[in-house]
């Protein structure tokens, strides 16, 4: 019998995760094959015991294979390598399905012209404190994360530029050349637009859905979206393409350059300084007022909380931005 999916996940000491990620694929399996594949970048915490747990929980269904080069793309690329199946979920061990993840996107299959489908992503943690889930549903706002279909949610199937974790044709996937392991990050959504360039379609469905949990401090989320930020710049000046990435992906860096220029330029004019201010302020009551929504709509969450985490997510992922552009003579 045909295997049907194969899951890859890249993964790198994710013992806190990692087991309840390989459960939600097997929540709702009947009738599916199933094969896991963890692309484990030798981790040193207890995450090969808990994946051996769950060898012992579904027999012959889950394997480790070893990424010595410990990057993401490298990992990717193997686990495309290694897939059988005729569909490959690319998922991530922060996350988790629905139960009928699986089952109800291949039936779309059959209903939607698509090679790549996924669903909407929902952000969560694991430990729900006033600050986690402020941190949350700024992760899962429009002024905090752009105009991200698969964040923000849709009503109906949308063509999208990329999906989080989609469910891609296996044969597709191993005749475009794979993840393009020069990019540490943005490797997804560059592959993303190349399979777009070829012809094919990419698909985000309302339901069903999957989960992504976040990191649970600010330290975290300032420097995942430094290097985000950090690695927009290098990805265009790597593959040579603006269209690599997409308009919302700069703009924390405009914001960053509407600060930092006036004060340089308040060096030869004082009254120039001024501008900084001024965005600074009108910025600041932008994000009041999401951050007044965000505890309107959830009592849990902190509207002091939300304010910061909005201004560690932009000026994170915008400073990031900022060095990079200063890092490029490195790549030359």
């Amino acid at each position: 019998m045909p295997l049907d999916v194969s899951i890859v996940i890249p993964c790198y000491n994710e013992q806190d995760y990692i087991g309840q990620c390989i459960d939600s694929f097997f929540q709702n399996a009947q009738g599916i094959s199933l094969e896991v594949l963890v692309i484990d970048g030798m981790s040193s915490d207890g995450t090969r015991k808990e994946i051996a747990k769950k060898q012992s929980t579904y027999p012959n269904a889950i394997r480790i294979i070893d990424n010595p080069k410990k990057k993401t793309p490298f990992a990717l690329n193997l686990g495309i390598e290694h897939a059988t199946g005729t569909y490959t979920l690319i998922a991530s061990a922060h996350s988790s399905f629905d139960a009928d993840y699986i089952s109800s996107i291949l039936t779309q299959f059959n209903d939607i012209k698509a090679d790549i489908i996924g669903g909407v992503m929902e952000t969560r943690v694991l430990n729900e404190t006033s600050k986690s889930l402020s941190i949350v549903a700024v992760l899962s706002n429009k002024f905090g994360v752009g105009n991200s279909m698969f964040r923000v949610g849709i009503e109906k199937p949308t063509e999208v530029d990329t999906v989080p974790f989609g469910i891609y044709k296996t044969e597709m996937l191993k005749t475009i050349g794979g993840y393009d392991v020069r990019l540490i990050r943005n490797h997804d959504i560059e592959m993303s637009k190349r399979i777009l360039a070829l012809g094919h379609k990419i698909v985000l469905v309302p339901k069903p859905k999957c989960y992504y949990y976040a990191r649970e401090t600010f330290t975290g989320i300032y420097k995942n979206n430094f290097r985000n930020g950090n690695w927009n710049i290098k990805t265009v000046y790597i593959t040579k393409k603006f269209s690599s990435l997409s308009l919302r992906h700069f703009i924390p860096l405009v914001f960053v350059m509407s600060i930092v220029l006036p004060l340089i330029g308040g060096l030869l004019f004082s009254w120039i300084a001024i501008l900084s201010t001024l965005s600074l302020l009108m910025y600041s009551v932008l994000v009041l007022s999401q951050a007044l929504k965000i505890k309107k709509e959830n009592s849990r969450a902190s509207v002091f909380y939300a304010f910061l985490c909005f201004f560690v997510l932009h000026f994170g992922y915008g400073l990031g931005s900022l060095v990079g552009l200063f890092s490029l003579k490195k790549l030359m």
